[in-house]
């Protein structure tokens, strides 16, 4: 029975990965290319005057870029002041309302306020390279897309932070595929609320984001959503266009990301599960096994996948070093991290709890 669930797990993991052969190549930005309609930049922010600076110093000028808009999500420091001083347009966000969580709320809230045809999301720590909304317009424009996300460069400026990130990371390869492959079914869909594209009067007929209100994984809920309304949703490449410093460090990394990580509150129990399984047998323990002189063949071809995959995301990180690429290493206490995460689902988030949160997880979307 050991032998059949490494063997299948093992299976599953080499499908996903393989996606990557064939997935569409990283968006190519077009500084020169101006949209077809004007275009909505919103960030939502709640206490980001230290990082929100690069991605309006980016934004501002930008002839790309009809409007920034600014959420300032019930600030403590000087968000609202930064963002002013950088020229967006800002937004004093109104009191949370029931069920609702407060990025939801926040973006909900750019959303009316926007004026342009397409709506950009960017989270605050992102930093946008010129030609980024012209890449995600154009892509959505020549292949049909309804609602694009896509995944930048990181920027980790710690060791730990090198040798965990990318460990993490490579829990959402094994489980869900690369970026830029074929859509998967609704349940499936991934995406990065990082930075997102939708068509803002299409959006907001569809009810905006008040489907999702509830979710703290709000971006992948969005997307499940739209894709299961029969949007077509996708989720590409675009280090070459952004970079984004997530965590200021390791222990950032273990906290913030590996809550929303397990993406408790918009999977079934039994894809999470499964989802485990093979985290734990493809990814995590041959590495564990080979190490204490207990693995096999199967052990020593995974642990050559993994490297392979090591290799195939080291563009996605601006700065590598040794700590990356011992990053397998940290693969054991990820999975425990995935695990736990998955099993006491985070109900706190920038300050505000949400107990009802628990007993929605793991439910089917």
């Amino acid at each position: 029975m050991w032998t059949g669930a490494r063997a299948g797990a093992a299976t599953v993991a080499l499908v996903r990965l393989a996606r990557g052969a064939t997935r569409r190549a990283a968006l190519v930005p077009h500084p020169d290319r101006p949209p077809p309609a004007p275009v909505s930049v919103v960030i939502p922010a709640r206490d980001e005057a230290h990082r929100i600076g690069p991605a309006l110093a980016a934004l501002a000028g930008d002839p790309q870029v009809a409007e920034v808009v600014v959420v300032d999500d019930c600030s403590t420091d000087r968000t609202a002041e930064v963002a002013a001083a950088a020229g967006a347009r800002v937004v004093h966000g109104r009191p949370l309302p029931e069920g609702w969580v407060g990025k939801p709320w926040a973006l909900q809230q750019g959303l009316e306020a926007a004026t342009g045809e397409w709506l950009v999301t960017l989270d605050a720590d992102v930093e946008p390279r010129p030609g980024l909304v012209g890449a995600l317009v154009t892509v959505a424009e020549q292949e049909g897309w309804d609602h694009l996300s896509a995944g930048g460069r990181f920027v980790c400026d710690t060791s730990g932070q090198r040798l965990l990130h990318p460990a993490m990371l490579a829990t959402l390869v094994y489980r869900f595929g690369p970026p830029g492959g074929r859509p998967p079914p609704p349940p499936r869909v991934m995406a990065n609320g990082q930075c997102t594209l939708t068509r803002r009067p299409v959006l907001a007929a569809q009810g905006g984001y008040r489907p999702i209100a509830g979710h703290l994984t709000d971006d992948v809920a969005l997307a499940r959503h739209l894709a299961q309304v029969g949007w077509r949703v996708g989720f590409l490449d675009g280090t070459r266009c952004f970079e984004v410093r997530m965590h200021a460090s390791a222990g950032e990394v273990w906290r913030h990301w590996g809550r929303s990580l397990p993406l408790a509150d918009v999977t079934p129990w039994s894809h999470q599960g499964a989802d485990l399984a093979v985290v734990w047998l493809a990814q995590a323990l041959p590495l564990a096994r080979l190490l204490a002189r207990r693995g096999d063949r199967l052990d020593l071809a995974l642990v050559a996948v993994r490297l392979g995959l090591l290799a195939a995301t080291a563009g996605a990180y601006r700065r590598r070093g040794v700590a990356y690429w011992l990053s397998p290493l940290a693969d054991l206490p990820v999975a425990a991290r995935l695990t736990w995460g998955t099993l006491r689902p985070g109900t706190t988030w920038r300050g505000r709890t949400y107990p009802r949160l628990r007993r929605r997880a793991g439910a089917a979307q």
